[in-house]
């Protein structure tokens, strides 16, 4: 097996599971793009060959496929998995393996540990100059998937291996404080875990009209039936909550003859959404965009941004939208409390109640200061507490 040569950079080896370009894999990317190019070295390392991918070597950043990888469990697969790992770690022979998600973070300690010790094993038989020092291993928790509904069994298997993710990494990074707390750290020293929240910059926004031609869609010219937009950035999966926003326009547009919601994002869920979407008749009145590459730059076409998670760590959609000045309705799950202060800096709801979220919506049409004053509120709290200079800057202060 070919080796890489060492450097007198760092080398840094991202893993994650899937190559979409969801929240994870977004901070994947901010980090691998962001590095110091003449003191980090980063090669990303990913299941399938997704947005991700494509955005990477775009940027300059170098890539690995990982066979067999993906988010399903399969002992002989994930077993093939492990070995592809072990072998990439070893002919990367990097300083930091830095694992994000569940399956990549499991099978990537263990693979990290047994490198260290191999390196260990055989450096009384290895000339000095060819000694590779032992990877820190660094795991960020984008969420925990024993919160996510699944039947109980499944639930304490999948606890059982997130503990022994953090016992195995040297440092977890939990992007709230709510992840932390909820971290299965019994017997795990409190010094391992570390709160760095998820960070966003202030893009450039399209302008209202121009956002909406670019999303295939006009402004309304009806005066007497004004058009209410709401949007959504997010993946379809069932852990947005999409459906119960759906749900909730079903009841909106009874009321709101001029509603229009768009939600932006691709994923598994598609068409157990556009069969909701049918049943209920709203095909004119709600909208699966798709993938949308730099989703942010298009908030301008939205009056309102909505977010109904069911399970959440830290919504990067909620601080874009925030940064962007939105009103913004997001579900009281995870880390969105430590974002959303209800009704100052927008609204939360409770999870998996579209009456919530249609009350919540009409109260932001029917009181347009409050709304303004919310999203001023939350541009504020996002550029003071959630920038992406402090993430990668608190990030990096783990690579040295």
């Amino acid at each position: 097996m070919e080796v890489a040569p060492k450097t007198n950079k760092k080398k840094i080896l991202y893993i994650i599971t899937k190559s979409n370009f969801g929240g994870a894999q977004r901070y994947v990317y901010d980090l691998a793009v962001n590095l110091s190019k003449s003191k980090f070295g980063a090669v990303v390392a990913f299941g399938g060959s997704g947005k991700l991918r494509e955005k990477l070597e775009t940027a300059g950043v170098r890539t690995v496929q990982i066979k067999h990888l993906d988010r399903d469990v399969s002992l002989l697969n994930d077993f093939l998995v492990f070995v592809n790992i072990f072998q990439l770690i070893r002919k990367e022979r990097s300083d930091i393996l830095h694992l994000n998600s569940p399956k990549a973070g499991g099978l990537g300690v263990i693979a990290g540990r047994l490198y260290n010790f191999w390196n260990f094993i055989l450096s009384p038989f290895q000339p000095a100059t060819s000694h590779q020092p032992p990877a820190t291993i660094i795991f960020t928790a984008h969420g925990w998937a024993f919160n996510e509904e699944r039947p109980w069994v499944v639930k304490i298997t999948i606890k059982i291996m997130a503990w022994l993710t953090l016992a195995f990494a040297h440092k977890t990074i939990a992007v709230s404080k709510k992840m932390s707390e909820d971290a299965p750290t019994f017997f795990i020293p409190k010094n391992k875990l570390e709160i760095i929240y998820n960070g966003t910059s202030s893009g450039t926004l399209m302008a209202r009209v121009e956002a909406l031609e670019a999303l295939g869609e006009k402004l309304s010219v009806n005066k007497k039936i004004p058009t209410v937009r709401i949007g959504t950035i997010a993946e379809l999966h069932k852990n947005k909550g999409l459906k119960y926003a759906i749900l909730a326009m079903s009841e909106l547009v009874k009321e709101i003859p001029g509603l229009s919601y768009t939600i932006i994002g691709e994923g598994e869920e598609r068409k157990n959404l556009e069969k909701l979407i049918l049943h209920h008749k709203l095909s004119k009145v709600v909208r699966l965009a798709g993938f949308v590459d730099n989703a942010q730059r298009y908030l301008q076409a939205f009056d309102i941004f909505l977010l109904p998670s069911v399970t959440e760590a830290l919504g990067i959609s909620i601080l874009e939208a925030g940064s962007a000045g939105m009103p913004v309705i997001a579900t009281s799950v995870g880390g969105m409390p430590e974002i959303i202060d209800d009704m100052k800096t927008g609204i939360l709801v409770r999870p998996r109640q579209p009456k919530e979220i249609a009350s919540a919506i009409k109260f932001l049409i029917n009181n347009p200061n409050r709304a303004e004053e919310f999203g001023k509120n939350l541009s504020k709290k996002v550029s003071e507490n959630f920038s992406l200079e402090t993430m990668l800057e608190k990030t990096y202060a783990l690579y040295k």
